[in-house]
């Protein structure tokens, strides 16, 4: 039929069938043809649909687009011009085939689709369709066997078609043309990402990235040169499609959950006693499931929760991502068995001298396609899969912060260097780094031991796994020869095999990596599928009603902390009414806190309900502040209003603090505060709440962290009856009782409920709790009270401020810097005397803009407290790599090479052996083949292939211990070199950044690192050993190598630079998410409180798309190699089977097996290497990260050869001679030149206002800042001269924050168990927690929650004062810490202190000035230098700084001896 269609012959074998074959012309005009029309034809509606789904915005014409339209005008109008010959030439009779009508007509269709098909592309992002570049590569291809031909016609002088020649190839031009231009991007404006609008060609050989790689080839990398993800990819799109089928399949996780357990209790009731009856039986099951209830609770084993759900939902999320990649890497697949067949195809070939050239020729073209469609689709699929992984982390990430709820097992070491790093100053003060250091080592030991035993086992895996291809070719090859004896073994045979078996190499090497993997990821996904199952925060129990006139109602609310646990808030009935101002009294633990929580819904509901009407302002007992300017604090998101802020800031006494702030309140606050007072803090809290403009306010005791003069202030101007808030409903939590008269109503709890309510008067009138304690309180301060203050507001106005006693902790360098205003404000004598009027607070506003650094201008010094994370450039240096080799030991490395290298000696001697034997077929036949040589060939080639298997497992065993070492030297390395840190870096640096040193560096030392060095080694010896090989065989191979070299060194160079800056920015984009992440957990009450998750939400999926595109740019980074790496290890099989065409008649069919079975290999060989090569270089960026850490300036040594006398210091006299100090080399000195004597158990008082230098009195006693000149002598000794824990461990302080550890309440008292149980009991007694510890069940073994957050704060602040009572040393310092406790308490401390440590010297930090008045000297400091110093007495004899706070603190001289 076909022949009548053409009018010649359709197919003729025989013309394959000579030296020179070609195929039928009507085979080409019909098949060949009409295989890319009707490619086209198929898939056209299907594109045009797509197109018209999913259009957008029309985008305008580009020359491109004119370009290729007109080409294929061109073709159209060329397919017209064919036609018009055909009817012209017609002249009636049926001479004229009708495939010359068919053709152009089927063309004429094809090009007005085309032209079609490229208009709508219009619509698309993407404006080059994968399809039309398919068809116009499939048009090209099988044109090409009709453009061969028509050359032979018309180079054998046949020119009957001419005019339909020249046609045809000025079509084929064009269709090349039009090809190259489709290798174009035509970019449009809507995406910065130019993957979106790559064509498919740039696409697939991933060239639309050149640029990037370019980039970073002439410089090092930055965020802004990399593209953001595309809208597909970002955080928010993926996280709201995972979050609806995790929806889904949560619920049927959840049914499945119902149904288990209630087929538990129907089997555990089913198991009935025999002869009980129904009623017993029942009740016999609740008695059960009680038992098993205290069991559980008891053994504390993992309870039930939905399971099986992520997974589902991650596939309904991404199932077209994961089919994609499933049918690339099916094509692969199948490609791969292709190559033995094309090899064995060409051994046949090299052995038959008679067979034509051109099949040798098309043998080597089709080795070099096969393998360039495998290397397209590998690479593809990679991407895609790498994408998936990525999409994974980032929907989970976002899904897991959404959930926010700590996940309870976090990883043991990293959580104790969480909470050494959170609590650095205490073990500096207290000297306990060692015992802390011992912790994690021990933990890092059982680490390491876990880490050894899982090498050991991979690597005997490795070795039956390496062991198997090589067992298999023996034992093949051993039988076959064995069974038979007419077997013989030919080249053909043995390398087709081998090439085969090589397939089953990669995979076996890979499967101990996708167990470990596995595995891993079920772990992983049970704890995931556990946390996100787990129950959200029911706040059911927490009613917004609008319709009620009282604005807070509880009604027979109780809640608690743990359902497992009692109530903590037990039947409260309470009305709050609209405006009123609350106070909430009670004693330490008396549940104040927890009443707050539970109108916030942060506790666990039992029974009853709380409505609320309005909107919630909080502000915690501790100050939760974040990383970020004062104003970024203040405002929290909201607008900015210049007269509001203005007021809150003054109403708050925040002014002064931000005059001596570098950069006023655009000063930069550290991680949590950490440069600030506790009363900074708390005055910052205060201020957000008060700027956010709420219907309610829960203040849980913001005037614990200030002065008394302060909090007069901040209550008359903010919280009080004339304050920023007056109108608004305020709940406030206070010890303060001289507070009281002017609050709206008192509610007085007592173990959780409300003993008493009602107005000061009425519950004074009433003599309960409240009038008892008042009265006691009163006894005891004298008739003016704690700080009856001066009630001339004006002059409170006036000076209040000025003299702030409140002391800022010593991390804050960044607060002495730039003292040049503090002359205006000294407090001095001086400025009295000369009368100069101090500006009142109303003023210095109107005179002092308070934003007054404007955008763009230079930060102020010291404004900047937290360096930017440095990011290494450039090469990894040479160093590095030495240092990690140094690591892992000199010795080790030669033998692990030496072993490696013998391995790879053995498989080139078993490949030549296998060369040889195969040779033989050609010596002998089945009937003379010797069996003792026979014998001798089985036995070399297996002794061969087990010496390879014996000297990769000695390498890898040897490896696994060696690695593992250089982990354990580097990790110790650190925490040593972390520990011995001065303060100051602690006060720049983010924790976060210093676990990411622990966690992220260190586990990639540990685990990534080795497999990659191991891997590098394994395949760099690979692709030598197969280069002599190819070489030993054909040594012209050598001039091919030369170029292919050439080509792989420098795209590897290009590549290396981009990959290497794109893994540095990633480490550096994921230490603020985790840092954002902590920064959340800590801050949940008061984001929840101002209903702020959203753009907490916001914030986090913006950090996640800034690591996202890091790591996306990486990933393709990697692809972009790949592809071109791909390409050289083609040409080398190409070029190799080549040659063996070439040189056929000099080489023999086992030399050519020989040859390509290794060449196949080559090319995954050489990806793997540039693949490893870059891995090492990118994960040796953590062993540059640790390096940094490991050379950090360490302060002065622990223990020195000058040890102080015994029994040192005896007396506790304590000397400064002109003693100065700095925080930092390039700041203002902060003490300039202290003088004076302390005698032996002197009491001192330590006064002056903000930033005049009291903390860092108490930081260079400790040495925590060492002396710019003079010196400190305690008992004639120079503190300096000795060791730094000789010193801290003579001294002892109580901080200002109580911080404590998780671990036994033991441990947080007696580290090192020095005391006895009795010592430690006694202290407890004297620190008034006898009573409380002994209700615990656990007693000294009570285990404290992270950072101690299972005991309230008054609490904490009595442990640190029984570490205190336990250490018994000559000197105590007293940062004041008495802030957080009832006055009760307060004044159970105090007598404590006075009776136990009247031996010492004391020197008390004072907040409070009542709290020092009965010192034996006081110490007023202001601006770094002593202003006055005598007893309180002589002070207030004299007009000076000290008699003026004195007044502002309501202390005359009449009273300061009930004082």
């Amino acid at each position: 039929m076909l022949e009548k269609f053409c009018n010649s012959t359709f197919w003729n074998a025989s013309l394959l069938d000579s030296p020179e074959a070609d195929l039928p012309i009507c085979f080409e005009q019909t098949v060949l043809v009409w295989i890319p029309l009707g490619f086209l034809w198929l898939l056209a509606p299907w594109q045009l649909l797509h197109v018209y789904r999913s259009r957008t915005k029309k985008s305008p014409v580009t020359k491109l687009y004119l370009a290729k339209q007109v080409l294929v005008g061109f073709l159209f109008i060329l397919a017209a011009i064919e036609l018009v010959l055909v009817f012209t030439e017609d002249s009636g009779q049926a001479t004229i085939p009708a495939i010359r009508y068919t053709n152009p007509s089927l063309y004429l269709g094809t090009w007005l689709l085309v032209l079609l098909i490229q208009y709508s592309r219009r619509w698309c992002v993407q404006k080059d369709s994968w399809f039309l570049s398919l068809f116009w590569i499939l048009s090209i291809l099988c044109g090409t066997f009709q453009f061969q031909t028509l050359i032979r016609m018309l180079l054998k002088g046949s020119t009957s078609s001419l005019a339909y020649s020249c046609l045809f190839f000025i079509s084929y031009a064009f269709q090349i043309l039009i090809l190259i231009l489709s290798a174009f991007s035509e970019r449009d404006g809507s995406s910065e990402n130019p993957s979106v609008t790559a064509s498919f060609l740039s696409r697939i050989t991933f060239s639309w990235y050149d640029s990037i790689v370019l980039k970073g080839y002439k410089r090092p990398l930055t965020l802004e040169d990399i593209w953001d993800v595309d809208e597909q990819g970002k955080t928010e799109t993926l996280a709201n499609k995972f979050e609806t089928h995790m929806a889904r399949e949560l619920l049927k996780a959840r049914r499945a959950l119902q149904k288990r357990q209630q087929k538990n209790t129907w089997r555990d009731s089913g198991a009935r006693l025999p002869g009980l009856s129904k009623n017993q039986s029942q009740s016999q099951d609740i008695i059960i499931l009680e038992e098993a209830k205290k069991k559980k609770k008891k053994s504390g084993t993992t309870e039930d929760f939905p399971k099986s759900w992520l997974i589902k939902a991650l596939f309904k999320t991404f199932y077209t991502i994961i089919l994609k990649s499933f049918l690339l890497k099916v094509v692969y697949d199948l490609l791969t068995f292709l190559n033995p067949q094309l090899l064995k195809w060409l051994i046949a070939f090299a052995n038959d001298r008679d067979s034509y050239v051109w099949m040798g020729y098309l043998c080597s073209i089709l080795f070099f396609a096969v393998a360039l469609i495998q290397s397209l689709c590998l690479q593809y699929y990679f991407e895609l899969c790498f994408m998936l992984g990525v999409k994974v982390r980032t929907t989970i990430m976002a899904s897991v912060y959404k959930k926010v709820k700590y996940m309870k097992k976090k990883d043991q070491r990293l959580k104790i260097m969480n909470e050494m790093l959170n609590g650095i100053k205490i073990l500096k003060y207290f000297a306990w780094e060692p015992s802390f250091r011992n912790q994690v080592h021990d933990i890092r030991k059982k680490e390491l031991k876990n880490l050894l035993q899982f090498g050991q086992m991979q690597s005997m895996m490795m070795f039956i796994l390496y062991l198997t291809p090589v067992l298999v070719s023996v034992t093949t090859f051993s039988v076959y020869v064995l069974v038979d004896s007419n077997n013989i073994l030919d080249a053909q045979k043995a390398f087709t095999s081998i090439t085969l078996f090589n397939i089953l190499r990669f995979p076996l090497s890979m499967f101990p990596m996708v167990i470990s993997s596995v595995l891993q990821a079920t772990v992983s996904t049970e704890r995931l599928e556990k946390y996100l199952g787990a129950d959200d925060l029911d706040t059911s129990a927490i009613r917004h009603d609008c319709d009620v006139d009282k604005v807070v109602q509880f009604s027979e609310a109780s809640f608690t902390w743990d359902q497992d646990s009692e109530a903590t808030i037990r039947d409260v009935n309470l009305d709050i009414m609209p405006g009123q101002l609350v106070a909430v009294v009670g004693t330490v633990g008396s549940g104040k806190s927890s009443l707050m929580s539970a109108m916030l819904g942060e506790m666990e509901h039992v029974h009853g309900h709380i409505s609320i009407k309005g909107s919630i302002a909080y502000v915690p007992q501790q100050s939760w502040i974040q990383n970020g300017t004062i104003k970024d604090n203040i405002l929290f998101g909201s607008e900015f209003d210049k007269k509001r802020y203005q007021q809150v800031l003054e109403a708050c006494a925040l002014l002064q603090d931000l005059e001596v702030l570098p950069g006023g309140d655009l000063a930069e606050i550290g991680e949590k505060g950490i440069n600030l007072s506790g009363g900074q803090k708390q005055r910052i809290s205060l201020a957000r709440a008060t700027y956010q403009n709420s219907d309610i306010y829960i203040l849980d005791d913001p005037l614990s962290a200030v002065d008394a003069h302060v909090g007069k202030h901040i209550f008359d101007k903010v919280l009080g009856p004339n304050g920023l808030l007056k109108g608004k409903t305020r709940l406030l939590v206070t010890h303060s009782i001289h507070f009281l008269p002017q609050v709206d109503e008192i509610v007085v709890l007592e173990n959780g409920t409300i003993s008493e309510k009602g107005s000061y008067r009425a519950l004074l009138a009433k003599k309960g709790l409240f009038a008892k304690n008042l009265k006691t309180f009163n006894k005891e301060t004298g008739p003016e009270g704690d700080a009856t203050v001066n009630e001339d507001s004006e002059e409170e106005d006036d000076y209040g401020l000025v003299s702030s006693v409140e002391e800022i902790p010593e991390d804050v360098a960044s607060l002495t810097m730039n003292r040049e205003n503090s002359l205006r404000r000294t407090l001095s004598h001086r400025s009295r005397s000369n009368s100069r009027p101090l500006k009142p607070l109303k003023n210095s506003l109107k005179t002092r803009n308070v934003n007054a650094q404007k955008e763009g201008e230079e930060l102020v010094k010291g404004q900047k407290l937290t360096k930017k994370e440095f990011v290494q450039t450039g090469k990894v240096k040479f160093s590095i790599y030495l240092k990690y080799l140094g690591a892992v030991g000199w010795y080790s490395i030669f033998f692990i090479t030496l072993a490696y290298v013998i391995n790879f000696v053995a498989l080139i001697g078993s490949n030549l052996w296998l060369s040889a034997w195969t040779n033989d077929s050609k010596t002998y036949n089945a009937t003379n083949y010797p069996a003792s040589q026979r014998d001798m060939r089985v036995g070399v080639y297996g002794a061969l292939g087990l010496a390879q298997g014996i000297f990769v497992v000695t390498a890898n065993l040897w490896s696994v211990h060696g690695f593992a070492h250089a982990s354990n030297l580097l990790h110790k390395q650190l925490l040593n070199s972390i520990i011995r840190a001065p303060m100051s870096f602690f006060d720049t640096t983010p924790i976060g950044r210093i676990v990411n040193r622990f966690a992220g560096d260190i586990s990639m030392v540990d685990d990534t690192l080795p497999t990659s060095l191991r891997s590098w080694i394994l395949c760099f010896l690979g692709i030598i050993s197969t280069l002599v090989m190819i070489c030993m065989a054909t040594p012209v191979f050598v001039i091919i190598i030369i170029p292919l070299g050439v080509i792989y060194v420098s795209v590897q160079m290009f590549y290396v630079a981009t990959s290497r800056q794109l893994r540095r920015l990633d480490s550096v984009t994921r230490s603020p998410l985790y840092s954002f992440f902590s920064e959340t957990v800590s801050g949940l009450p008061v984001i929840r409180a101002f209903q702020h998750q959203q753009r907490f939400l916001k914030h986090n999926e913006v950090l996640i798309d800034t690591n996202q595109k890091c790591v996306f740019s990486w990933i393709i980074s990697n692809r972009w190699l790949a592809v071109r790496l791909e390409l050289v290890g083609n040409l080398i099989i190409f070029f190799s089977s080549l040659m063996m065409v070439i040189y056929r008649d000099t080489l023999s069919g086992d030399i050519v097996g020989f040859v390509l079975s290794n060449a196949l290999n080559i090319t995954q060989t050489l990806n793997w290497l540039v693949r490893m090569t870059s891995e090492t270089e990118t994960n040796i960026v953590a062993v540059e990260r640790i390096t940094e850490y490991i050379n950090l300036e360490s302060e002065a040594p622990w223990v020195t050869d000058k040890r102080p006398p015994a029994g040192w210091p005896s007396k506790g006299e304590i000397q400064f001679n002109n003693y100065q100090v700095r925080y930092r080399p390039e700041l203002d000195l902060v003490l300039k030149g202290i003088t004076c004597d302390i005698k032996s158990q002197e009491k001192i008082g330590v006064v002056g206002r903000t930033g005049a230098g009291k903390s860092s009195l108490t930081n260079c006693l400790f040495r925590i800042l060492e002396a710019a000149g003079g010196q400190i002598i305690i008992d004639g000794v120079d503190i300096a001269s000795m060791g730094l824990h000789d010193l801290r461990e003579k001294l002892t302080i109580i901080p200002q924050d109580p911080i404590l550890f998780s671990g036994s309440l033991r441990m947080n008292l007696d580290p090192f168990n020095n005391y006895s149980d009795e010592e430690i009991w006694k202290a407890l007694e004297l620190a008034h927690l006898k009573p409380f510890v002994d209700s615990l069940p656990l007693g000294l073994s009570h285990e404290l929650a992270e950072a101690g957050d299972n005991l309230s704060i008054g609490q904490r602040q009595l442990l640190c004062l029984a570490r205190a009572l336990l250490r018994k040393s000559k000197i105590l310092i007293m940062d004041e810490a008495t802030a957080a406790v009832d006055l009760e308490t307060d004044r159970l401390i105090q007598i404590t202190i006075q009776k136990e440590f009247s031996h010492c010297t004391t020197i008390t930090i004072a907040h409070r000035l009542h709290t020092i008045m009965d010192s034996d000297q006081v110490m007023v400091l202001d601006n770094g230098k002593i202003v006055e110093y005598g007893s309180p007495e002589e002070l207030l004899e004299k007009s000076g700084p000290f008699y003026f706070m004195a007044k502002e603190a309501g202390i005359e001289r009449g009273n300061s001896t009930a004082l």
